[in-house]
């Protein structure tokens, strides 16, 4: 079968590509290269250049016999979509919906969307399941909580079945170090800490330390990469297997804090991370924490690279390979 990633030379996307070609899946990528890279794209592996805000060429490619798409395009910053919500409108929004109105021309009934665990703003308890109240308290995570009601209309209305996924904190690379590529321009914490370990960032900033957790810093539920990956592949198996649509979470189901990642990576890295407190940032609570019963009861999936050694040690050997003058 032809997957179409959507997104698919970016952070995720490489990784989820990576996974669905490894499943004998025949895979196409379409993206702009805005955050993505040539790098990310494998020989065995079609490629297409192009954006989702142009209808006419996205509808033009869906038109070449696909039977799944993977949507990773949307913007993911946080902090950004809190200064520029008519970016993440434009992008994430009406993005959204060209792929969707190009998947009813023509003729595309299965679609893998990269949600968020941001959807649930607050924690009313933890671990957060599906079930959990969706109150986004950021701009990000309202667009993709309005994606995700796009998804049950056009799926009631046009048939189109839909895995939505929600996680938190995609970090690490290809625990078989297949996949090379930066992020550009990152702002989750591992991708930044490593670039203050390799030098080419000088200081790492804390938004906060006074919450009420452990050692003052945010707590958040970090899954690897590769983990995610297997999920995406599941859920489309499982959509496909039994035609019914999928809200899900992904998490390792463990918090680690902001304190404890720096801790460690100066652990694995030898290197001081040089970081300082600032102020925190609207939109940020405490500690997220996912439940993954749902998906290990239904897809019989769980995290197995997600303890905190396994991010770091997956991304250092990366960043290495990128800036190695400043190995050991």
């Amino acid at each position: 079968m032809k997957i179409l990633v959507i997104g698919g030379a970016g952070y995720i996307g490489s990784h989820v590509s990576r996974e669905f070609l490894d499943k004998g899946y025949s895979v196409t990528v379409f993206d702009n290269l805005s955050s993505g890279c040539n790098e990310n794209l494998f020989d065995d592996a079609s490629f297409i250049e192009g954006d989702i805000l142009d209808y006419p060429f996205l509808l033009s490619t869906m038109k070449k016999g696909f039977g799944c798409v993977v949507h990773l395009a949307a913007f993911k910053a946080a902090g950004e979509s809190m200064v520029k919500p008519e970016k993440y409108s434009t992008n994430n929004i009406t993005g959204t919906i060209n792929i969707l109105n190009a998947m009813v021309e023509s003729g595309i009934k299965r679609i893998v969307f990269s949600s968020s665990a941001a959807v649930y703003g607050d924690p009313q308890y933890l671990p957060i399941d599906e079930k959990h109240p969706v109150e986004p308290l950021n701009y990000y995570g309202f667009t993709k909580l309005e994606i995700e009601r796009f998804f049950k209309w056009y799926d009631q209305l046009k048939g189109i079945k839909y895995a939505s996924l929600r996680y938190f904190n995609a970090a690490g690379y290809d625990v078989d170090g297949r996949i090379k590529g930066l992020e550009k321009n990152p702002a989750n914490l591992l991708p930044v800490i490593m670039e203050v370990a390799s030098g080419i960032r000088e200081i790492l900033e804390i938004f906060g330390d006074d919450y009420e957790t452990e050692d003052g810093t945010g707590v958040r539920d970090y899954i690897h990469v590769s983990d995610l990956s297997v999920a995406h592949v599941s859920s489309f198996e499982y959509i496909e297997k039994n035609g019914s649509s999928l809200t899900v979470n992904l998490g390792s189901e463990t918090g680690i804090s902001v304190k404890t990642m720096v801790k460690n990576a100066e652990e694995i890295t030898g290197r001081h991370i040089n970081a300082k407190v600032v102020g925190r940032r609207p939109g940020d609570s405490a500690r997220l924490v996912a439940s993954s019963e749902y998906a290990r009861e239904i897809l019989g999936w769980k995290a197995r690279y997600s303890d905190v050694k396994t991010l770091i040690k997956s991304a250092w050997k990366v960043y290495l390979s990128h800036f190695n003058k400043f190995s050991p």
